[in-house]
């Protein structure tokens, strides 16, 4: 298992709440375990489950904002 601390920044867009909204929810549905805070969205699964979601939320930022920053640390830490 691993964790990912994935924060999405939309650029150039009049709509960020929407575009970070729609990127955190490619996360339902999925077998990874994810809580959202006020800066950042933690996700914990499998490394392949976890850079397959990486990869969704940022299509989807993509696809709806255009032009955005994602910002990640991943950890296989336990503690």
């Amino acid at each position: 298992m691993i964790t990912a601390e994935v924060a999405v920044y939309p650029l150039k867009t009049s709509d960020a709440t929407n575009v970070i909204n729609n990127s955190i929810n490619t996360l339902q549905n999925t077998n990874v375990n994810y809580t959202v805070d006020s800066m950042n969205t933690k996700i914990t699964g499998t490394k392949e489950q976890i850079f397959d979601s990486l990869n969704k939320m940022f299509t989807e930022a993509e696809n709806s904002g255009g032009e955005v920053n994602m910002v990640v640390t991943l950890s296989n830490s336990t503690k």
